[in-house]
């Protein structure tokens, strides 16, 4: 799997995560309602932790900046 800045992942039809900062060991994102949406609070985990969540997701896109 390959992770970088600015993916959006399909979790489920209402859920969505979108990595924010991506860092060697560490990923921050934020969950939201919305493919299109950029509410939400900003998550910290590491990578290991993140593959897991994202596990059973599907890439949907590539954003650019930050919000």
């Amino acid at each position: 799997m390959k992770l970088a800045q600015g993916q959006v992942w399909k979790l489920s039809d209402q859920e969505f995560i979108w990595i924010v900062t991506w860092a060697r060991l560490e990923i921050e994102f934020k969950r939201l309602d919305s493919q299109n949406s950029h509410a939400g609070a900003v998550e910290k985990v590491t990578k290991k932790e993140f593959c897991r969540i994202v596990k059973h997701g599907e890439l949907v896109e590539t954003r650019n900046g930050k919000s």
